[in-house]
Parts: C-alpha cells; structure tokens; sequence
C-alpha cells in the first residue's frame, strides 16, 4: 500500500533504461562521448599498423625521435597498441578510463608543442584539437559518474 502512495525514485540508471531517459539531453551527451571516445582511440590505434589514414611517424617530435635512437616507428606501434586498450577500457570502464585518454592526450599535446616552429609542419593546429578532445573525455569522466550503471560490465552484475 505504501508503495502506491509513494511516487517511485528517478534514478538516472532506471531513466536511462526507458525511452524518457533516451530524451534526456545529459544521458544523449553521455552516450555520444562515450561511443566517441570508445571508436576514436581503435580507430587510431589500428591505423597506427597500417597508416591509411595518416604516417603517424611524422607526429613524433624530434627530440623523442633522438630519445628513441632512430625506433620512432616501433614506439608507434606501441602507441597504437596502447590506444586501442584505451578504446577498448572507455567501452567497458568510461569512468576510469576517460580520465586515461585525457592523460594520454595531454602527452600528445606537449610531444607535438615539442616540435619546432622551423619543422615545415609545426602541427600547432592538431594540438589545439587535441585539447578539445581532451575537454571532451574530461566530460566524459564527470558524466560517467552520473551514468554508472551504463556500461556493459556494470549492467552485467545489477
């Protein structure tokens, strides 16, 4: 009886269950930076083995390429092997591992301000993009925090 008279709870889960929370503005955010950043970091990561999209070598600032002796291409491998966990942590654990690509793109920034302004290509232009994706998976980390229940693993155990 008591339970008729009660209106029941919105828990931001239970929304994001039924079709009003599919119309709330936050849970669209939410699910649009995580696919983004869940497909942005494979895609990355598996084109660093085939360069299609780009010759990912020629990001890497001169000094890291001396700090390497000359394995600038096997550490961007390494680095595409790195971003595809990364893709594969924000599908499964948004929450934690937004907060990794945010570090992850921080590194990227500083190694491409790193790169001089002689280079014929200073790619001042794709840090600054850079930060902008690094906003978006800060966003992403603060709005998994009220979505905890969205992701694959967590719905598995509630």
């Amino acid at each position: 009886m008591l339970q008729a008279i009660r209106p029941p709870t919105r828990s931001y889960d239970n929304l994001a269950l039924n079709a009003a929370g599919l119309k709330d503005p936050a849970y669209q955010a939410y699910k649009l930076l995580h696919v983004g950043f869940t497909v942005a970091p494979l895609v990355a990561g598996l084109d660093k083995f085939f360069d299609v999209l780009v010759n990912w070598d020629a990001y890497l600032a001169p000094v890291a390429h001396r700090l390497l002796a000359g394995h600038g291409h096997a550490f961007m491998l390494v680095v595409g092997v790195v971003e595809i966990i990364a893709g594969i942590g924000v599908a499964l654990r948004p929450r934690l591992f937004s907060y990794v690509v945010a570090a992850w793109l921080l590194a990227i920034i500083v190694n491409l301000l790193l790169i001089p302004p002689s280079n014929p290509l200073p790619h001042y232009d794709v840090a600054l993009r850079d930060l902008g994706l690094l906003l978006g998976a800060l966003a992403l980390g603060r709005l998994s925090e009220r979505f905890p229940g969205q992701t694959s693993r967590d719905t598995r155990q509630g």
